[in-house]
């Protein structure tokens, strides 16, 4: 096997493009979701219960996509990393269309009774599996077709993807939501996820012209393992999972309160509408799209560790000033409230993230253990966040200062396990470094610095 000849300078491009449209489409079908969790879902499929329960048990369907997230992960990860990265991308992107194209066809509650929100949990659960398989290799695609001078900026790419994939939510829902009351409850709740089908099959065109990955190649060249690349990753580079999973806590939860309780807080307690929270939400991850990349380049400058934990550090001190401003019932300080969160605290974060992770494991087990360790802190912590959320915020009478200091505790964890952790070691796109890192796949981590 061998690096095809079409590989060009422009090939860096296309692949950034094509990880930048897939995984927008992709969490465009999964943030649409979110937004209708938060909206829709508690009165069409628990029409009998109270407004706080069936919100709660809304969002618990929301969480059961994570479910599918690590299963997903694992299993693109492991034929990732045996067979090449591309197929994983297609594939995802084809169960994701089928998956959120059915939800807009599921009937409701008044329909057919309790089967409906089963019906609506396994449809939650296949976009999981899509979902899952997704991210680790469009990060791993865009990191490994890239330069040495710009993997953070280039890895950064598809986190920027999932933000424009919430714009894309988001604005497709503002619309919506100003429809009349009961046609938003009977079809026009099912618009946003019939046409998913439009965005997917863009995605794939593009993502159909990019070549695989050179590195992975390279590997592939050398010879496949023997041991499932999990086996390999459970037994040499479990401390590197640990290490993605405590640093990824505090962004999961930053990423899910900013964007997918906040509807719901800020609608049931502080008086917004919803077409006010949508437009506040989607020009916050409008900013966020451009400035990723930006931090990106920070990273590649200054180094991943230093611009992550700086994003950490912004979460803890934003906090608390952000739900005063929520509470404060402006629509042009609720904006400014989300741009400072999501497009300067988030954007840090996730500028500096994807590369950071990636570059924790070896290219012959890079996709899995990426996935594994992103997916398993997405279910720990950001699954459970909008029905926790809402449950700290009704033990608080209503007032989210249990929720903020949990904010707090989470970036100070995320920044403590930075920081101990050791120097990650870099490995570029060259023959030396694949030897290398075949050697040193027994090594523990304080060893590969």
């Amino acid at each position: 096997m061998t690096v095809p000849t079409s590989q060009t300078r422009r090939q860096p491009r296309r692949v950034a493009a094509a990880t930048f449209v897939g995984t927008a489409v992709e969490f465009y079908d999964f943030y649409i979701y979110g937004n209708a969790a938060a909206l829709i879902f508690g009165k069409v499929f628990f029409p009998d219960l109270d407004t706080a329960t069936a919100t709660i048990l809304s969002f618990a369907t929301l969480a059961t996509g994570w479910i599918g997230r690590p299963l997903g992960g694992l299993v693109a990860g492991h034929f990732g990393d045996r067979v090449g990265r591309k197929g994983m991308l297609v594939l995802s992107l084809v169960l994701m269309g089928i998956s959120t194209t059915a939800v807009g066809f599921l009937p409701t509650a008044a329909m057919i009774g309790a089967a409906a929100p089963i019906l609506l949990v396994l449809c939650r659960i296949l976009q999981g599996l899509a979902a899952g398989a997704e991210y680790g290799g469009a990060v791993v695609m865009a990191l490994e077709h890239s330069d040495p001078n710009h993997r953070a900026r280039n890895a950064s790419i598809p986190n920027a993807g999932v933000i424009f994939g919430l714009v894309l939510g988001t604005a497709v829902f503002y619309p919506i939501t100003l429809l009349p009351q009961d046609q938003l409850m009977t079809w026009g709740w099912r618009i946003p996820f019939l046409i998913s089908f439009i965005p997917v099959l863009i995605g794939l065109a593009i993502r159909m012209r990019v070549t695989e990955s050179p590195e992975y190649l390279r590997v592939a060249d050398a010879g496949k393992p023997q041991r499932p690349p999990v086996i390999d990753v459970l037994r040499s580079h479990w401390r590197q999972v640990l290490v993605v999973v405590g640093a990824h806590m505090a962004p999961n939860i930053w990423g899910y309160t900013m964007t997918v309780l906040i509807l719901s807080y800020a609608t049931t307690y502080a008086g917004y509408s919803r077409s006010a929270l949508l437009l506040a939400v989607t020009i916050g991850a409008v900013v966020e799209t451009l400035t990723i990349p930006w931090f990106g380049s920070l990273a590649d400058r200054y180094g991943q560790r230093p611009v992550y934990i700086a994003g950490l550090v912004g979460m803890a001190v934003w906090a608390f000033p952000f739900f005063l401003i929520v509470r404060e019932g402006s629509v042009p300080l609720l904006i400014l409230g989300l741009v400072v969160a999501l497009g300067v605290v988030h954007a840090s974060v996730y500028g500096a993230q994807a590369s950071y992770f990636a570059e924790l494991f070896p290219t012959s087990v890079r996709y899995t253990g990426l996935s594994l360790g992103y997916q398993t802190a997405g279910a720990l912590f950001g699954a459970t966040l909008p029905a926790l959320g809402l449950i700290m915020i009704a033990w608080n009478h209503e007032q989210p200062w249990y929720l903020t200091l949990y904010l707090v505790v989470a970036a100070a964890v995320s920044a403590t396990v930075l920081i101990l952790a050791r120097t990650v070691r870099r490995y570029s796109d060259s023959t030396e470094s694949m030897l290398n890192e075949r050697q040193s796949d027994e090594l523990p981590i304080a060893s590969q610095t």
